[in-house]
């Protein structure tokens, strides 16, 4: 896969430092420098051929992180099925993958934490934040440019409460858009999604009252037409005039989809490598030790001037011990080169690269990983 370069690249590098200046100069693992730079000689070795599977939205940014390990380890490859997160995390318990890939972390509610223990021979599993995706309300309303919602329209727009383009809701917002009387057709994942559980914990959070729907990995809302994977719901969004539909950037980006602008109180917000930047500075890690499950509702439910709340952290799902040793280290030698050397191609790809405080704890995590049971 070849990525092309352009402004996007250095705008979204500039995140890490953007997001959390304060937390001081990037970590330096063994042999180089990190926030994306190279990382000297990799180390090598253990399984040649790793599996996973999982998140679709995390989909780009593994194939610039198979890029960057491959070219620091010829004939290593990671084959990384994007079957949704749902999916990754029922192939990764039941011991299908070498790792998963999830938009949200392990739910002890539900089985899933017990599960993962299980599978990694009576040892955690660990919740791993990778990278940051934003994620954008992609729209198709002929001759509508720069479409303003917040949290309380975009929630009855996806229950059903605002049927029209012209609603007085969204006119309001919009002042002096000429908007249609045109039915809204909702496009919402039809597969076990992270992106979904992401999307609805927003409109719990930031919506005031308006989304009494819950959240989770099925979308709740009743109303609309479901699509497969990230690539199918930009697929029916570009292809059909009136819809409107949560897309990761990346997929939003491929497909040349419009994209709706935030207000969470202080004015509309557009989605940019600035304003992601401001909202990720306010996420706060709440897992335990190695375990980094991260509290994304603050970052929703704030009104910070000039931040873009609507993002998801997207997770690998790895065995804190419990491997097969070739396992384990090779997970370990991808994990360490996708924290670093693989971070410097994400903006282009449409992600946000690591802030430095969660790198430095990334690699933290990855080096504890063990084949021990």
């Amino acid at each position: 896969m070849k990525l092309k370069r352009h402004g996007a690249v250095l705008a979204m590098v500039a995140v890490g430092a953007l997001a959390l200046a304060a937390c001081g100069s990037n970590p330096t693992p063994s042999g180089g420098g990190g926030g994306g730079a190279s990382t000297g000689p990799a180390a090598c070795g253990g399984k040649q051929n790793l599996t996973a599977e999982g998140s679709s939205a995390q989909k780009n940014a593994i194939d610039v992180f198979v890029q960057a390990y491959q070219a620091k380890c010829p004939g290593y490859n990671v084959a990384y099925n994007p079957t949704g997160s749902g999916a990754g995390v029922k192939q990764f318990n039941a011991g299908l993958v070498d790792f998963g890939g999830s938009d949200s972390a392990l739910n002890a509610a539900n089985g899933e934490v017990a599960a993962a223990q299980q599978r990694c021979k009576g040892n955690p599993a660990w919740d791993l934040p990778m990278v940051f995706g934003p994620v954008a309300l992609g729209y198709n309303v002929p001759g509508v440019t720069d479409l303003v919602l917040n949290a309380d329209t975009t929630a009855k727009i996806f229950s059903g409460g605002i049927k029209t383009w012209n609603d007085p809701a969204i006119a309001a917002l919009n002042s002096g858009k000429q908007l249609p009387a045109q039915p809204i057709n909702v496009i919402y994942r039809s597969d076990q999604s992270g992106t979904t559980d992401n999307f609805q914990q927003y409109l719990t959070a930031a919506s005031k009252g308006a989304w009494t729907k819950g959240a989770g990995k099925t979308f709740n809302g009743g109303v609309g037409t479901g699509s497969q994977g990230s690539a199918g719901v930009a697929q029916a969004i570009s292809s059909a005039p009136g819809t409107i539909g949560y897309i990761e950037l990346s997929f939003a980006q491929d497909n040349k989809l419009s994209m709706a602008q935030l207000d969470s109180g202080s004015g509309p917000v557009a989605l940019t490598a600035d304003t992601v930047g401001k909202a990720i500075s306010g996420a706060k890690i709440v897992g335990e030790g190695n375990d980094l499950r991260l509290d994304l509702k603050s970052v929703y439910s704030a009104n910070t001037p000039g931040a873009y709340p609507l993002m998801l952290a997207t997770y690998e799902l790895v065995c804190s011990k419990g491997y097969d040793p070739p396992v384990a280290q090779a997970v370990k030698n991808f994990l360490t080169i996708a924290a670093t050397d693989g971070q410097s191609q994400l903006g282009a790809a449409g992600y946000a690269p690591l802030p430095a405080e969660f790198q430095q704890k990334l690699l933290t995590a990855i080096q504890a990983i063990g084949s021990s049971a």
